[in-house]
């Protein structure tokens, strides 16, 4: 069974620091590329980043590149995501996924449950 579980979420002040973890088992680590989601309320999910499954390629978003920093561990099965220079329009619900290298919620297949983050002005 597969399962991803996000963590590190939290409240933070803007212009503060927090790193996400999604601790991921149950399928074949290679060759699944991983990314970060977020949805605000009333808002649609919105793709921030993903890896692939090397690490060797990063992607993303304009409204975070240069603030977040996607990661991955292979042998901890962890994928992280730093995020720096926070604001208050980041304040989300942070999901990892796993599936296909792209933007579009549909190409993920596995989610985990969301860690929420709050950044205060």
């Amino acid at each position: 069974q597969v399962q991803l579980v996000e963590s590190g979420g939290g409240s933070v002040q803007a212009g503060g620091s927090l790193r996400l973890s999604c601790a991921h088992s149950g399928y074949t680590n290679a060759g699944s590329c991983m990314g970060w989601f977020r949805q605000a309320p009333g808002k649609e999910r919105e793709g921030l980043a993903h890896i692939s499954s090397t690490g060797s390629r990063v992607y993303y978003a304009d409204s975070v590149k240069g603030r977040f920093t996607v990661s991955r561990d292979n042998a901890e099965n962890t994928l992280y995501l730093q995020m720096n220079s926070l604001k208050p329009e980041d304040t989300a619900m942070y999901y990892c996924a796993a599936g296909r290298c792209t933007f579009n919620v549909r190409d993920y297949a596995y989610w985990g449950q969301g860690t929420q983050v709050t950044v205060s002005s």
